[in-house]
C-alpha cells in the first residue's frame, strides 16, 4: 500500500482535519499522480455538511498534477507529465454509453473520485484533498502547457459540466446564448460560450454583475427582478444555461428561449415544475447535463489550451480548507476556490514494517 496526507471529513458539522491515508498499490494501468492542486466545488461542501461518518470521506475531484509512478501497461503517460483528473475515474467500459463515449451516464454508474465504490477491490473511493491520488490512466488527461494548472483544475468539474450542453446544442458563431447565474459554473459558461462565437448574455439578479459580465466577454446582462427587461427578452435566445444552485422557478427563464430552442440545467438538479405550454409556445426544450464523458473533456482541455480559457481562481493552502468551504457557504469567492497542496509533504509506498497509520481501513481510488 501507498501513503499520503489529506483532509478527511468527520461527522456533519465538524471541520476537517489532517490525516494519513492509504492509496493502493498501482495497478498495471495504473498513475500515481502528485496533486497540486485542487478545485473546491459546492457537491464537496453538501458532501461534508450531509457526512454521517459511517464511511471514510476526503472531497476533491477536480485536480491537477504530476505524474509520479506509472503500472507497467501505461503508454499514455511518463513519470513528470502534467495531468488533470475529474470527477469520474472509472466506468463499465461495455454498456452503450460507455461505449458511446459517454461514460457520465454509464448503465452501472460511473465510479466518482470520491465516496464511490472501487469497481475492482470494492472500496471506497477517496478524493484529492491530498497530495498523492492514483487514478486509472484511461481516466487522466494531459494538460498543455498553455493551461495554468490551478485555474485548469476546475475545469474538470465546472468547465465539463458546462461544456457538454454547449457542445451537444451546437453553440457556434450566430448563436445566442444566455448563461443565468455568474458563480462558479456561471463564469466558466460565459468564457466558452465567448470562445465558441457565441453573441453571450448574462442574466443575474443583480445589476452590479454589469461590469464582470463585460470582463468575462459577455455581451450583455439582463438583470431577473427587472420584469420590463425579461419581457424585452422573451424568445430571444437560442440557448439558456442555467446555473443556478438552489431551487427556483425556471418559467420566466423558459420565456427567454428562442422557438425550438433550450433551457439547460446544470445548477440545481433536485425536482423542477413545469407548465407544458411553456414548452408548447416556441416548441421549446428543457434539458440538463451533469459531467462529461473521456472525448468530451479531452477536448474541452484542448479547446480552453487554444482558447486561452481557465477558471478565475483564488488559491488558498490546503490548510485553509475549511475557511474555503465556509466562505463558500456563503458564496464569498469570485468564482472558485482552489487548494493549494504543496502544504502537504509527499509520503509514498508502506514499507512491510511501517504501521498503517490511517483510521480506516479504505484505501481510495
Amino acid at each position: 500500500m501507498r501513503t499520503t496526507l489529506g483532509w478527511q471529513a468527520g461527522r456533519a458539522g465538524t471541520a476537517l482535519r489532517r490525516t494519513s491515508l492509504r492509496r493502493r498499490d498501482l495497478r498495471a494501468d495504473d498513475l500515481a499522480v502528485r496533486v497540486d492542486y485542487c478545485g473546491v466545488c459546492h457537491t464537496d461542501l453538501h458532501a461534508v455538511r450531509a457526512h454521517t461518518g459511517e464511511t471514510p470521506l476526503v472531497p476533491g475531484h477536480e485536480f491537477t498534477g504530476v505524474v509520479t509512478d506509472i503500472g507497467h501497461e501505461v503508454t499514455r503517460f511518463a513519470v513528470g507529465d502534467q495531468v488533470a483528473v475529474g470527477n469520474i475515474v472509472d466506468s463499465c467500459g461495455a454498456c452503450a454509453m460507455c461505449e458511446a463515449g459517454q461514460e457520465n451516464f454509464c448503465h452501472e454508474f460511473p465510479t466518482l473520485t470520491y465516496g464511490g465504490t472501487d469497481r475492482r477491490d470494492g472500496t471506497t473511493t477517496l478524493g484529492a484533498f491530498s497530495r498523492e491520488y492514483v487514478v486509472r490512466d484511461k481516466f487522466a488527461y494531459p494538460v498543455s502547457a498553455g493551461l495554468d494548472p490551478a485555474a485548469a483544475a476546475p475545469l474538470l468539474c465546472a468547465g465539463i459540466t458546462v461544456w457538454e450542453p454547449l457542445r451537444t446544442l451546437g453553440v457556434g458563431p450566430g448563436t445566442r446564448v444566455a448563461v443565468a447565474g455568474l458563480g462558479g459554473l456561471g463564469h466558466l459558461a460565459v468564457k466558452l460560450a465567448v470562445a465558441l462565437g457565441a453573441d453571450t448574455t448574462v442574466i443575474s439578479r443583480s445589476a452590479d454583475k454589469a461590469a464582470d459580465a463585460r470582463q468575462l466577454g459577455g455581451h450583455d446582462l439582463i438583470v431577473s427582478t427587472d420584469q420590463r427587461q425579461m419581457t424585452a427578452a422573451r424568445d430571444r435566445f437560442d440557448v439558456v444555461i442555467d446555473t443556478i444552485a438552489v431551487p427556483h422557478d425556471v418559467s420566466p427563464y423558459l420565456k427567454l428561449v428562442a422557438l425550438d430552442g433550450t433551457l439547460s440545467l446544470v445548477g440545481h438538479l433536485g425536482t423542477v415544475t413545469v407548465e407544458a405550454t411553456d414548452l408548447l409556445i416556441g416548441r421549446k426544450n428543457l434539458s440538463s447535463a451533469g459531467s462529461g464523458g473521456r472525448p468530451a473533456t479531452a477536448a474541452m482541455l484542448e479547446f480552453c489550451a487554444q482558447h486561452n480559457v481557465a477558471a478565475d481562481i483564488e488559491i488558498l493552502p490546503s490548510a485553509r480548507v475549511n475557511e474555503a468551504l465556509d466562505r463558500l457557504a456563503r458564496n464569498d469567492v469570485r468564482y472558485r476556490f482552489v487548494l493549494d497542496m504543496s502544504d502537504l509533504p509527499q509520503q509514498g509506498p508502506l514499507s512491510p514494517r511501517t504501521p498503517q497509520a490511517s483510521p480506516s481501513p479504505h484505501s481510495g481510488s
